[in-house]
């Protein structure tokens, strides 16, 4: 099955997530079919704290992809963002 999943980065204290569509059986931070944007919880100044291509993730979810819960809530922020 294929998830919409966050994959983490970035430094010990200073998380950094890429929302990645990967195969459920990868692990976390492993292989991934594609990346469709990033959640950067601690932003601060002009940081971005969420950039997401929600047509790609609409796309995947026509072709069977699950989001996670996590994922859902960044995806419905994003709804907000752009109205």
């Amino acid at each position: 099955m294929v998830k919409i999943r966050l994959s983490r980065g970035g430094a010990k204290g200073r998380p950094f997530y890429h929302v990645v569509v990967t195969d459920q059986r990868s692990p976390r931070d492993g292989r991934n079919i594609e990346r469709v944007g990033y959640y950067n919880p601690v932003a601060s100044g002009n940081d971005k704290r969420l950039e997401l291509d929600v047509s790609k993730v609409e796309a995947w979810i026509a072709k069977g992809a699950q989001m996670t819960d996590k994922v859902r809530a960044l995806v419905k922020e994003a709804g907000k963002l752009a109205a």
